[in-house]
Formats: structure tokens, C-alpha cells, sequence
């Protein structure tokens, strides 16, 4: 790799000789939820939540409902209701050896992100299951995140990226299918077609 490129960066000393210390940088990040905070994750119907395996491996896992189904129980507590997905749970399985977790928060058509890191549990409880029920589909389980870290980001990734703005969107037609996928890396003996028909039909049928 140290063959590749031009200079591998190594030491915090080399990173800032790159990139300065800030002038100023307020201390924006608080410990907990506070009313500012309740009132983003009101409005936020997806998160991404980020976990680490007993490999080292990091994993990233989208997680969407109406806008906020991420409950504040209290100003250091988060739930977050499961819902039918691959079965895959890796979040869940990483939380058995480490707890970390982080998240962020994106609103459509809003610059600004919300970011939080904490540890996790898994939990049931019939009163919180029932509160977060939606078509009358309780969760199976509750994520609950002990707040440790929280602050908004600014919104330079997401005006670059041009995220909310569908004039600058780019042209999905070459960009390949979850079916596509399926087919070329769990070397399914379904065609593509057929298994198309099984993805469409298990995201309109099993959303709750």
C-alpha cells in the first residue's frame, strides 16, 4: 500500500500540518437530549446507525419510519423500534461484544444532521412496544441508546452532495438493481427477473 500513493499519513502531527487547527471552534457537543435536540429528532423520519463487530468490522445500517420514530424516553435515552428487515442483524449481533453505537439523524430537504454516539442495549417492553406499534405490528425489539455525545453538523456534505435537490440528481438507469446484485454475488439460480419479483414483493408486503 505504502507503494501506491504519493504519502500515507500516519501521525496526528502530519494530519494537522495538512489541515491547521481551527481558529475557533465552539464546543458544540453536549452529553445528553435536550429540547433543541428533541425537536430535530421530532422531525426525522431515517437514521443511520453505526456498529462495531468482535472482528473489527464496521457496520452501517439504514433505519426509516415516520417521522419521529426515534423515542426520547428521557434526556439520555433513545429507542429505536425494529422492524422487519434481511434477519441479517449484524447491529444487533455487534452490540453483544461492544455496545458503541453512533447515529446520524437527516431530515430531507434539511441541511443539517444530527449526530449522536452512546452505548446500546437490546430490550423488550409490551408498554414501548405498543407505543411504537404502526398497522398494528409492534416491534419484535427495542434499541435503546444511552446518549454519551450529541451535536449538529453543518450542511457543506449535503449542499456539495446536492442531496435534497433533484436537478442535480444523477441518472439512476446504469446504476444496478438489489436483484442484479443478488444474482451476481449469492450466485442465485433464479433469474433476474424472478428474483426482482421476490425483492418488489417482500418490500411491499413486509414493511410492518
Amino acid at each position: 500500500m505504502n507503494n501506491r500513493f504519493d504519502e500515507v499519513i500516519t501521525s496526528r502531527e502530519r494530519l494537522r500540518e495538512i489541515v491547521p487547527e481551527p481558529a475557533f471552534l465552539p464546543d458544540k457537543k453536549i452529553d445528553h437530549i435536550d429540547p433543541v435536540f428533541r425537536r430535530f429528532i421530532a422531525a426525522c423520519p431515517f437514521i443511520v446507525l453505526s456498529s462495531k463487530g468482535s472482528d473489527g468490522k464496521i457496520s452501517l445500517s439504514p433505519r426509516g419510519d415516520p417521522a419521529g420514530f426515534v423515542h426520547v424516553l428521557d434526556d439520555k435515552t433513545l429507542a429505536i423500534p425494529d422492524r422487519p428487515g434481511n434477519q441479517r442483524i449484524d447491529t444487533y449481533e455487534n452490540m453483544m461484544s461492544d455496545p458503541s453505537v453512533g447515529l446520524i439523524f437527516l431530515i430531507p430537504g434539511y441541511g443539517y444532521t444530527l449526530r449522536v454516539a452512546g452505548k446500546a442495549s437490546l430490550v423488550r417492553d409490551a408498554a414501548l412496544q405498543q407505543q411504537m406499534a404502526i398497522r398494528g405490528k409492534e416491534p419484535d425489539l427495542v434499541l435503546i441508546v444511552t446518549v454519551e455525545d450529541a451535536f449538529m453538523h453543518c450542511a457543506k456534505s449535503i449542499t456539495r452532495s446536492g442531496l435534497w435537490r433533484p436537478d442535480v440528481w444523477p441518472d439512476t438507469a446504469e446504476v444496478p438493481s438489489l436483484a442484479e446484485a443478488l444474482k451476481a454475488h449469492a450466485k442465485l439460480a433464479e433469474s433476474e427477473e424472478e428474483i426482482q419479483v421476490q425483492v418488489e414483493n417482500d418490500h411491499d408486503n413486509s414493511l410492518y
